[in-house]
């Protein structure tokens, strides 16, 4: 309800106006004009004095006469054929609804709408029926019953028929007669009543109130709507409040007895019996000494959970609110943190997760660890006290270090072991085993005629083997006992008899040996052998002995060419000198140095 567009709680009685509740009405009364306007949800009715307003209404509800034939009057005077047509020329002029705006088409005239047939409600029948019959000697249902039809037919759809049937109800009310008509429309039109309340068809007009007299009501008049079940009653007639016995009803519409203390809108209130009923006074919180000192710590007030009229004033921690950051972790460490009892900011740790770290890698205890090819290293649970990381530990890769004889180990570039590479040549002579460094000779243990030798050409080791093949010997031809071998161990010479042989060309045949390269057969090779006269005399003019030596040697030569074949299979083209012919000659004689020194004594 509003009065002047403000909203007004029930009931209110100002300017000469009252309004209040009455059953499912909500009532204006003017007593000094005697008038009554109900409004019960559906429709309107408006009671007046004939002393007052005899002759002197018009509008919708056309004139106070008691007459009813100009009940239709249009405002220009004139009589409408129906009152549904002349409604429309009495709207009002209402900003706050403009969908009632002046200048709707009036309604057609039913003499000018086509016929058509309309299947009447089932409910409108209740008027003439049983259910109404005790009113219809008061009050006649007739009219009730077209308006009822006209609703069904013409706005169907929206059970406007209700409203017939409660206005002839409240209507045969006003004659003191109740009908409890509402249960028999099958809940079309039911009336749902508030929490705590009950319908009824049958009340008073005014409900008793604890604050009212409870002198019994005179009028005999009831009407129908939601009123509080038996054994409670309302408790004021602005307090829609049921209670069981009259205490005290406060702003949160709770019940309360005489006597009893709580607390509403953080007041400490107590129910007291009299005219002033509730009695409160500020509701009373102990003194909180609450100092939020350390890093991240803000004070914040909170509802408590045990009494939310005194709110707690608590620590909060905020952690943004933490100025230090956390560290960047070396390799092999990780950040913790951890918030000490009593603080609100982390306390930041760089800890060892317990791993090996080489080049910017972490490893597992256990796992294998790359250093160098050359070890093998892995990842240990053992922890260096000084660096807190665990100890990589690594092993040499096993390498062999023996060669066979005429192989030296040599380191390989690249690689973790060395390799035995051939520094000597191996010959094998028989059942022995020669082992030969380049450059060097040396004869076969069983036979001196036999010479092995090693060469080393473009880093590649040669083995040659040599036969010595020694000139005609006879020894028929030495003086006994004269008998020897040559240096080289292979062949003899002797002193010859007197006999001597003349210087001359021999010949012999043998192989030809050159940087390790061999002919492939025996070559004819020739020599000058021979005696050739030695004479050793005094010379008394130098005081002296004076020396006359001549050799067997070459007086005519010339050059040949062999083929020679290499180890390393290509062949080469060797040219050699060929003795034609021998002749003594001149040469110069070693002077023995004791003659020197006899000369000299």
């Amino acid at each position: 309800v509003t009065v002047n567009n403000q909203l007004v709680a029930l009931p209110y009685k100002k300017f000469g106006v009252s309004i209040y509740e009455s059953g499912i009405n909500r009532v204006v009364e003017i007593p000094e004009l005697k008038m009554n306007v109900t409004y019960n949800g559906l429709s309107f009715s408006i009671r007046m004095p004939y002393s007052l307003f005899g002759n002197n209404t018009q509008g919708q509800c056309g004139t106070c006469n008691n007459n009813t034939a100009d009940d239709c009057m249009l405002p220009n005077g004139n009589i409408a054929e129906n009152c549904e047509t002349m409604a429309d020329h009495w709207q009002v002029v209402d900003p706050s609804k403009p969908q009632c705006s002046p200048g709707l088409n009036p309604t057609s005239s039913p003499s000018t709408t086509p016929a058509q047939p309309c299947k009447e409600s089932s409910i409108c029948e209740l008027l003439l029926g049983s259910v109404f019959k005790p009113c219809h000697e008061f009050v006649r249902p007739e009219k009730y019953y077209a308006a009822c039809i006209f609703d069904s037919c013409v706005l169907p759809n929206l059970d406007l028929e209700c409203s017939s049937l409660q206005i002839y109800a409240a209507t045969c009310a006003d004659q003191g007669v109740c009908l409890d008509w509402r249960s028999h429309t099958n809940g079309v039109c039911s009336h749902e009543c508030p929490s705590g309340k009950e319908f009824r068809a049958c009340g008073p007009i005014k409900e008793p109130t604890c604050k009212s007299s409870h002198q019994n009501e005179t009028s005999t008049k009831q009407v129908e709507g939601c009123f509080c079940p038996n054994g409670t009653m309302l408790y004021d007639s602005g307090v829609d409040v049921c209670v069981k016995t009259c205490g005290c009803v406060g702003v949160d519409m709770i019940p309360r007895e005489f006597g009893e203390k709580f607390i509403v809108d953080c007041q400490d209130c107590v129910c007291l019996e009299g005219e002033y009923g509730i009695v409160c006074q500020p509701h009373q919180c102990p003194e909180q000494h609450v100092t939020c000192n350390g890093e991240g710590f803000y004070q914040v007030t909170e509802v408590n959970p045990e009494d939310s009229c005194c709110p707690l004033v608590t620590c909060k921690c905020n952690t943004s609110l933490c100025t230090a950051k956390a560290p960047k972790c070396t390799l092999g460490f990780e950040i913790h943190s951890y918030i000490p009892s009593g603080q609100c900011c982390p306390v930041y740790q760089c800890v060892p997760k317990g791993v090996c770290v080489h080049e910017s890698a972490e490893f597992l205890p256990n796992s294998s660890v790359f250093v160098d090819k050359c070890q093998n290293c892995f990842c240990t649970n053992e922890v260096n006290v000084s660096t807190q990381l665990n100890i990589i530990s690594c092993e040499p890769v096993p390498c062999n270090t023996y060669c066979s004889p005429g192989y030296e180990l040599q380191p390989v570039k690249g690689e973790c072991c060395g390799k035995c590479v051939q520094t000597k040549c191996i010959i094998h002579a028989n059942n022995d085993e020669l082992i030969l460094s380049p450059g060097e000779f040396k004869n076969d243990p069983n036979n001196n005629c036999t010479i092995y030798s090693c060469v080393e050409i473009h880093n590649q080791l040669i083995s040659s083997t040599s036969e010595i093949t020694c000139p005609a010997f006879n020894e028929d031809s030495c003086k006994p006992g004269t008998i020897s071998f040559l240096p080289n161990g292979c062949c003899k010479t002797c002193a010859p008899l007197d006999s001597s042989t003349p210087c001359s060309v021999r010949e012999r045949e043998d192989f030809i040996v050159y940087n390790g390269c061999r002919s492939v057969d025996r070559v004819v090779m020739t020599e000058c052998e021979g005696t050739c006269g030695t004479v050793s005399l005094y010379s008394a003019e130098a005081n002296s002995m004076d020396h006359s030596c001549s050799c067997c040697r070459e007086s005519k030569t010339t050059e040949k060419y062999v083929v020679l074949k290499c180890p390393g299979g290509h062949s080469m083209s060797h040219k050699y000198i060929y003795v034609e012919s021998c002749s003594c000659q001149d040469t110069q004689c070693q002077i023995p140095q004791s003659s020197e020194l006899q000369t000299r004594k």
